[in-house]
C-alpha cells in the first residue's frame, strides 16, 4: 500500500517565486498540482479506509471491513490481501485524516484541477487549496490544510507559507488570500493558547 507523498517545499517556493516575476514556469505548476492531486486522492482514500472503506491497491475496487485489526481484507476482484491492522498502520500518523469540510476542499480540487484552463486558473487552484483549514463543528477555522499537503510539521509548515515570495506579477487573488489565511492563523493560535505561534507572528513575522 503507498500513498502519495507531502509536496516538498522547494517546490512550492520556486513556483511562488516564478508567479511574483509574473512569469509562471508551467512545468513546475503542473508538477505541483499533480503532485497535490495524488496527494488530495491520497488523503481521500485514507479516509474512507478508516470509515470501513478500504481501497484496494491491486485494481481500486473498494473493500468493505469493520476495523478489527486481525480482519483479514480481501479484494474480490484481484485477489488482493492484507490485514486491516496492516492496512491502517500504512497510513497512520503520515497526515492522512480529516473531517468533511477538508475532503470537500480536496475533492474540488481533484475536480476543477484536470480541466483548469491557464496557468493562472490552475495557480489560484494550487493557491486556494494551500491555503486552506481544518474546522470545527461550529465552522471556524482549526488548523491549516497545507500540513496535510506540505513537508514539515505544523510550525514548519506555518512559517513556511508565511514566507512564500508575492510581488508585482503575482497571480491576481494569492495575495488577498495571503492575508485572510494569516488571519485565520492568528484565530486559531489564540484559540490554542499557541504561544510560539502567537510570539512568532507578534515578532513581525520573522522565521524564529
Amino acid at each position: 500500500m503507498r500513498w502519495a507523498p507531502r509536496i516538498r517545499q522547494h517546490l512550492i517556493r520556486r513556483l511562488y517565486e516564478s508567479d511574483a516575476h509574473g512569469i509562471l514556469d508551467e512545468e513546475l505548476l503542473n508538477e505541483v498540482g499533480w503532485g497535490l492531486y495524488a496527494r488530495c486522492e491520497s488523503f481521500i482514500q485514507a479516509v474512507k479506509a478508516a470509515h470501513g472503506q478500504a481501497t484496494c491497491p491491486g485494481c481500486g475496487r473498494i473493500v468493505p471491513h469493520s476495523s478489527v485489526p486481525d480482519e483479514v481484507l480481501r479484494c474480490a476482484s484481484c485477489g488482493w490481501e492484507t490485514t486491516w491492522e496492516a492496512y491502517f498502520k500504512s497510513f497512520q500518523h503520515k497526515q492522512l485524516s480529516g473531517a468533511e469540510p477538508v475532503l470537500a476542499l480536496f475533492r474540488e480540487f481533484m475536480a476543477r484541477f484536470p480541466s483548469a484552463s491557464s496557468p493562472s486558473d490552475k495557480m489560484l487552484l494550487i493557491d486556494r487549496l494551500i491555503h486552506g483549514f481544518h474546522q470545527s463543528l461550529t465552522g471556524d477555522p482549526t488548523r491549516t490544510t497545507a500540513v496535510n499537503l506540505i513537508e514539515g510539521n505544523y510550525h514548519e509548515v506555518v512559517e513556511f507559507l508565511d514566507s512564500l515570495t508575492y510581488g508585482d506579477g503575482s497571480t491576481t487573488g494569492t495575495a488577498e488570500m495571503r492575508e485572510d489565511w494569516r488571519n485565520k492563523i492568528d484565530q486559531t493560535a489564540q484559540a490554542w493558547g499557541d504561544e510560539r505561534l502567537r510570539r512568532w507572528r507578534e515578532s513581525g513575522r520573522e522565521t524564529p
